[in-house]
């Protein structure tokens, strides 16, 4: 009798732990960890938000490709029109940047150099953004001191031909899901987290090449393959 007592406890007692094991929630699953390139980046006081997952498609993303060209490395290669970066690397390598270009990226096209750099550069808008949107711009007609909210974002890579300033600009952007688009205005904008590493790599004195549309495309990618899809 006291066996079969004991028997019957044991029993109840697995029956009970069955019980409580399917009854216990799952835990909740907690945040994705950051992205190790794309997170949140503190900078001179200042937290650069990270890139939303929903504008990082694979194009976009900072990688190092295959680039046939004859240019020197750390040579940049603006291709406007595929709206991609170039920073040539050894051996036919580059890194590729997702850029977006607006009216003032697609106008100049050559040769120029970086004489100098700013961090968190102050910005004033154009006499035709003025004109285009008074109401906007007419606030900072004087110019707006570099900061989160700034156009140029964190960094800003100054273009200079013949001694002067083009005013052409690679810079950062307040709008990450501008990227890998042509815009309305603004030279060439990347993400801030791809702006501060172009610009720890790029020497001031650094050479700058911008394809026109006719060579879009050029050393980046087989004959007959479009540079949109590479």
């Amino acid at each position: 009798m006291t066996s079969s007592l004991t028997t019957l406890t044991a029993v109840a007692g697995l029956v009970l732990l069955a019980a409580c094991a399917s009854t216990t929630p799952e835990p909740e699953p907690g945040p994705p960890p950051p992205d190790p390139i794309y997170g949140p980046v503190e900078d001179a006081g200042r937290i650069i938000p990270a890139v939303p997952e929903a504008a990082l498609s694979p194009r976009n993303r900072r990688q190092e490709v295959a680039y046939r060209t004859d240019e020197a490395p750390g040579t940049i290669v603006v291709d406007p029109h595929a709206r991609f970066l170039y920073l040539v690397l050894e051996d036919q390598r580059a890194l590729r940047y997702g850029v977006a270009v607006g009216e003032q990226g697609r106008a100049f096209s050559g040769e120029a150099v970086i004489p100098f750099k700013r961090e968190w550069p102050r910005w004033t808008p154009t006499q035709n953004m003025l004109r285009r949107d008074p109401e906007l711009y007419g606030p900072v007609r004087n110019g707006m001191e570099g900061g989160l909210d700034n156009p140029l974002g964190a960094r800003a890579l100054y273009l200079f031909k013949g001694g002067r300033d083009t005013l052409y600009r690679i810079h950062g952007t307040t709008n990450p899901f501008s990227i890998g688009k042509a815009v309305s205005s603004g030279c060439i904008r990347l993400f801030n987290q791809d702006i501060l590493d172009l610009h720890d790599r790029v020497q001031a004195g650094a050479r700058v090449v911008v394809l026109t549309e006719e060579e879009s495309g050029k050393g980046a990618t087989p004959p007959g393959r479009n540079p949109e899809t590479n």
